[in-house]
């Protein structure tokens, strides 16, 4: 069994905003920030999850990503937000404003560099997730999503923050698709769910040659 633990868990990094900024609490389902609003804050979170969508002109949602405790998010190269920020649960978010962190010195810089760095790492996740949309199967992108959150987190029981038409919408498929998978690799003995939300990994190796297949 592979031993993955809760987002809530998920440990805090050694980095953070410091005295910087402002704190907010969210509630579930509350909009952080809207598509299309002017991009001048970053957000950090603090506790609990957060999702990014965007609705398109068809009407569909596309997911951008998910954040947990550590991640930063806001992080934009226009002027504004391609996407809209929701918390999937109670959320704590630290919040400055771009504009303000050459006022705070040596801590401004630090922050600063965090940006650039997170930047980086935001840029290669949608790299990936541009790839997992255009090139697996039904099957291995639900197998790759639960991977992914399964090497982030670690501990006994995972519980997803986000439900299944979340997980729907990030990966391009349906909800009914999406059960389905989660069925198959059941079955396949890959991974037990144990509710709707909850799961854990029984063939580690198996799930990530299904993956890397």
């Amino acid at each position: 069994m592979f031993a993955v633990t809760s987002a809530a868990a998920a440990p805090q990094p050694t980095e953070d905003f410091g005295q910087v900024g402002v704190p907010m609490a969210f509630a579930a389902g509350e909009e952080i920030y809207a598509q299309d609003e002017e991009a001048d804050m970053i957000y950090r979170v603090v506790r609990g999850a957060v999702r990014t969508t965007r609705l398109l002109s068809d009407g569909r949602r596309q997911i951008g990503d998910f954040y947990y405790p550590g991640d930063l998010l806001g992080l934009e190269a226009g002027s504004v937000h391609r996407f809209s920020a929701e918390a999937l649960g109670a959320c704590k978010i630290q919040v400055i404003r771009k504009s303000a962190l050459g006022l705070y010195g040596e801590d401004g810089l630090k922050i600063e560099r965090m940006i650039w760095s997170e930047t980086a790492r935001e840029l290669q996740r949608t790299q990936e997730h541009v790839m997992l949309l255009g090139r697996k199967s039904a099957c291995e992108k639900v197998a790759c999503f639960l991977l992914d959150m399964a090497r982030r987190f670690r501990g006994d029981v995972a519980e997803l923050p986000m439900g299944r038409q979340d997980m729907a919408d990030y990966l391009g498929l349906t909800i009914e698709t999406v059960s389905r998978m989660v069925t198959q690799l059941q079955a396949d003995g890959l991974v037990r769910f144990l509710g709707c939300r909850r799961f854990e990994i029984r063939n580690p190796v198996g799930l990530a040659n299904l993956v890397e297949a």
